[in-house]
């Protein structure tokens, strides 16, 4: 456990990373109660700095913190999946747009690094895959330029990954996973042309099908369903 806690600069940062980790994987499903004795043992910390990474955590609204010093993952909700949706297809056409008149040589080769390493998320994603997939996006929208814009979006993928994992329980076929590689790769020509239009036009289509939005629809259904039950 050494080994790993040297990868990062602080042990509060190592905890961080560890828990969000398998919290955004399904790890730690929502309503888990995480002691927080017990998790610093396993993790090979003292608690000092696993409350440090809980308190950011809870300020992404991963986690709920009580006086007994437990952590519980928080639920997810249908009207969270909605509002993240809606900001989205809002936001990112708008940064996608911006950085079509923004992107620099860097911007564009910082895409392209991301995504070569891009795969459509599979069924039953690691971090290693939401890593990638983020960073292809982060890189877009980062070309904007525009930094309360690029704050906001980073703070909405914050929690929209385990809605991600909602999306992926109606298992893709391979002509969908084909779809949205495909359409990244749209994305990244589009940006590098300098298409404004294009690129907002692709980006909200992006959105409209992505495993956010199927997230809302699948939530929105089973709370329907649960009321009516």
């Amino acid at each position: 456990m050494d080994a790993q806690v040297d990868r990062y600069s602080t042990k509060s940062d190592f905890a961080y990373a560890e828990v969000r980790g398998r919290i955004v994987t399904g790890v730690y499903p929502p309503g888990t109660v995480l002691n927080q004795a017990a998790l610093a043992a396993e993790l090979g910390i003292s608690t000092t700095p696993l409350r440090e990474s809980l308190r950011r955590l809870k300020s992404e609204g991963l986690v709920e913190l009580d006086a007994h010093r437990d952590a519980r993952v928080t639920d997810l909700s249908a009207e969270e999946a909605r509002d993240l949706l809606e900001i989205r297809r809002a936001l990112d056409p708008l940064a996608a747009g911006l950085a079509a008149e923004r992107r620099t040589k860097d911007d564009i080769a910082e895409m392209r690094a991301a995504l070569s390493e891009l795969e459509p998320l599979p069924n039953q994603p690691a971090v290693v895959d939401l890593v990638a997939h983020r960073r292809f996006h982060r890189a877009v929208y980062c070309a904007s330029h525009n930094d309360l814009l690029i704050a906001t979006l980073d703070g909405l993928w914050d929690k929209a990954d385990r809605y991600r994992l909602v999306g992926l329980e109606e298992r893709r076929q391979q002509p969908e996973r084909d779809r949205k590689a495909n359409e990244h790769r749209e994305l990244f020509a589009a940006v590098t042309a300098g298409d404004r239009e294009g690129v907002q036009e692709l980006m909200l289509r992006h959105i409209r099908s992505s495993l956010g939005a199927k997230a809302a629809s699948r939530l929105a259904a089973s709370e329907t369903h649960h009321a009516v039950a």
